[in-house]
Order: structure tokens, then C-alpha cells, then sequence
């Protein structure tokens, strides 16, 4: 059971004060009445009009009235206590059921209130009528009424309280969560950003100082019987360097790839072979299938880096001697097939990702192709080489054309 007074809850202040005021009001009126009426018993009168506004007035004042039901219910008896007293000694003292009726219904449980206010309302009616010397119906119906509108202003009152706390209550539940889900979404926002950086890292920086580091390797075997060739591949190292210089620039900025200004898929794709096999000891080549239609810039640089990354897995890892790369329109899905003849690898046990060793290639082809809703199909087995195909949805609906990156 809860002890916590309510200490006039769910009343406003203003509400409290007028209550005050009545309060203080009709025992001035019944003194009044007393003095000027030169009533018997009149100094009784004054004593217990003052002694029951005293004991009123401590109720506000006192915090223990304030935080325990317990003490209110206590103050409560004092004052209906004194009230009775004064009823008994002046017709008067029946005005002040009216407020007592909203201190009970606001100080004690629904039930227990209601009880009192009952009790109340009779005590009210019994008094006056002795007073009067009779009883009539028009005796009752007043205290009756002042009860049942007190019930009924209280409860509603009430009843609008906690659905304005439960409205409240349901507002900072609301903030709390929105605020919650910006949190999250900054946090998957950030965790996106990251996950982009990384796969253009790997695509790019990664694969260009990998091929750095073969080219000079290429050059150091080279010095001292060769120095043409080994300046041929420092200038190839140099030029790699240049590009991947261009490219780290593009993606912080989240533009498009340099290998895409100014021309198609198709192209880029066919420069990249041409660009793989004069730096390196593979020879790739491109081949073009079906009829090429605009595609997305996400499309392109998915493609264009899933390509880029397959050759040099191919270079890298795989020492392969040969490879193809095909770009296919298929009427609604668009793909690229690279298949080398390198000493390929079993699928099933893939390397643990590792950041001295690598290993992230595959990782990243698979989600660009998963955040475009396309597929990633490898097939390799040692010794056997490694084909491996990346397809994407194309939306050829005339409405909604697609973005494309401008013909050479």
C-alpha cells in the first residue's frame, strides 16, 4: 500500500489556495454569524472556529502531513473532529462539509474517501436538522449534492490527471526512444562509413601498394644486368603510385572513381586489363556481352572494384599467367565474370582475416554486391584456377531512369 500522502495531488496550486480560502472563509462567516446574532454558547463558537482553522492551517505547514497518508489521515480526523464540534454548537458549521468533502476525497483512497464523504454529508444533514428542530427532504438534498458534485469534480479531475501523467510518462518514453534511434543510426552510420572505407581501401591503396611492391621487386631483380627494364618498372611503380594517390583522394570525398570520368564501365574495365598486364607478368583480357545499357554510378564502382580486386588477387596470390574479365548485360541484371588460371584455393577454407596477411577481398566483394542486392559466385579448387561472377539487379523502368557516368 502506498504511504506517500498525495498532500492535495492531483489539485493545481491555484486550486489548493482557493480550497484554503473557502475553508477560512466559511469560519469567519459561522464566528461572524455567532457575534452578530448574539447566539448562546458564543465564546464556544469562537473557540472552536479558531481552534479547527489553527489546526487546518498546520496541515500545509507541516512536511509530515505532506509525505506520509498516514499523518494526513491523522490531520484529517483532527480537523472533521473540530469541524463536529463546531457543527454541534452552530447550524453554520454545516457549510464546511463542502470542503471537507474534496480534503477526503483527495487525502484518503478512493474507497476510504468516498466512505467519509458519506459519513460527512450524514453528519451535515444530522446536524443541521437538530439545529432546525425538524427534518424535511430539502435539509438532505443540499449536503447530498455538495457530496455527489465534490465526487464527481474529484474523480474527474482525477481520472484527467492520470491520463495527462500517462500522456506525459508515454512523451519521454517517446523522446528517450527517439532519441535511442539516432543514437543507433548515427552509430550504423558510422559503422557503414567504416565498413566503405575499409572495402575502398582494400580495393584501391590496398592493390596499389601491393603492385608497388612487386614492381620494385621486379626492378631490384632486375638491377644490375638489366637497367632499362628496371627503370621501366620503377616508372610503372611511380605511375601506380600516382593513381592510387588520385583514387584515396576520390573516395574520402565520395565521388567516383578516377578509372570512370569521362567514360563507360565497358572501357574502364578494358583499361584496367591493359593496365594489369603491362605491370605485371599476367596477361588479361576483356570481353564485352549483350548490349550495353546506362547503369548506376553505384553499379559501375561496385563492378569496376570488384574487377580490380579479383586481378590482383589473381596477381598477388593466385600467380596466375592469364585472365579474363567479361562484362555481361543480361537484360535486367548486369555481371562480371573474372576467371584466372592461377593455383586457385579451396572456397570452403578461406584465410582468417588478418591485417599483415590480407584476406579481406572476398569480404568486400560480397558486400558491395549484398548492399546493391546482387550475388557473388566463386568457384576455385587447387590447382584448378578460380571463376568467380558478380551479378546486380538493373531497374529498367522508363520512369526512373538510371544515373549514368557521361560516354567517352
Amino acid at each position: 500500500m502506498n504511504t506517500t500522502a498525495p498532500t492535495l495531488t492531483p489539485t493545481t496550486r491555484a486550486m489548493a489556495w482557493c480550497l484554503h480560502v473557502l475553508v477560512v472563509g466559511l469560519l469567519a462567516l459561522a464566528a461572524g454569524r455567532a457575534v452578530a446574532d448574539h447566539r448562546s454558547h458564543v465564546g464556544w463558537i469562537l473557540a472552536a472556529a479558531v481552534a479547527c482553522g489553527l489546526v487546518y492551517a498546520a496541515g500545509p505547514v507541516l512536511p509530515r502531513v505532506s509525505r506520509s497518508r498516514q499523518a494526513a489521515a491523522l490531520w484529517l480526523a483532527a480537523v472533521s473532529t473540530l469541524w463536529l464540534v463546531l457543527l454541534a454548537l452552530s447550524a453554520d458549521g454545516v457549510w464546511l462539509a463542502f470542503p471537507l468533502y474534496f480534503l477526503q476525497l483527495h487525502l484518503l483512497p478512493r474507497r476510504a474517501g468516498l466512505a467519509a464523504v458519506a459519513l460527512t454529508a450524514a453528519a451535515a444533514i444530522t446536524g443541521f436538522a437538530a439545529h432546525q428542530g425538524s427534518f424535511s427532504a430539502a435539509m438532505a438534498i443540499g449536503p447530498a449534492l455538495g457530496a455527489a458534485v465534490a465526487v464527481a469534480v474529484v474523480w474527474g479531475y482525477q481520472a484527467l490527471y492520470r491520463e495527462s501523467e500517462q500522456r506525459r510518462r508515454l512523451i519521454e518514453e517517446l523522446t528517450a526512444t527517439r532519441a535511442d534511434l539516432a543514437t543507433a543510426e548515427h552509430t550504423s552510420g558510422v559503422l557503414a562509413e567504416r565498413e566503405r572505407l575499409a572495402r575502398e581501401i582494400h580495393d584501391t591503396l590496398a592493390q596499389g601498394l601491393s603492385s608497388i611492391q612487386l614492381l620494385l621487386r621486379a626492378a631490384e631483380r632486375a638491377l644490375p644486368q638489366t637497367p632499362e627494364n628496371a627503370a621501366r618498372y620503377v616508372d610503372q611503380a611511380r605511375q601506380t603510385a600516382v593513381d592510387n594517390l588520385a583514387e584515396a583522394r576520390r573516395f574520402v570525398a565520395a565521388l567516383a572513381p578516377p578509372a570512370l570520368e569521362g567514360t563507360t564501365l565497358a572501357a574502364a574495365l578494358e583499361r584496367l586489363c591493359a593496365t594489369t598486364s603491362a605491370r605485371h607478368r599476367i596477361t588479361a583480357r576483356f570481353h564485352l556481352t549483350g548490349e550495353p545499357v546506362p547503369l548506376p554510378t553505384a553499379h559501375e564502382v561496385a563492378l569496376l572494384r570488384i574487377a580490380q580486386s579479383a586481378l590482383a588477387n589473381a596477381v598477388r596470390h593466385a600467380d596466375a599467367s592469364t585472365a579474363e574479365v567479361t562484362l555481361s548485360y543480361l537484360g535486367d541484371h548486369v555481371a562480371v565474370d573474372v576467371v584466372d588460371d592461377g593455383r586457385g584455393f579451396d572456397p570452403a577454407h578461406l584465410p582468417v582475416l588478418d591485417p599483415e596477411a590480407g584476406g579481406f577481398g572476398l569480404s568486400a566483394m560480397r558486400a558491395r554486391t549484398q548492399a546493391l542486392g546482387g550475388t557473388l559466385a566463386v568457384e576455385s579448387g587447387p590447382g584448378h584456377g578460380t571463376a568467380l561472377a558478380a551479378q546486380l539487379p538493373i531497374d529498367l523502368t522508363p520512369d526512373t531512369p538510371p544515373h549514368t557516368t557521361p560516354e567517352a
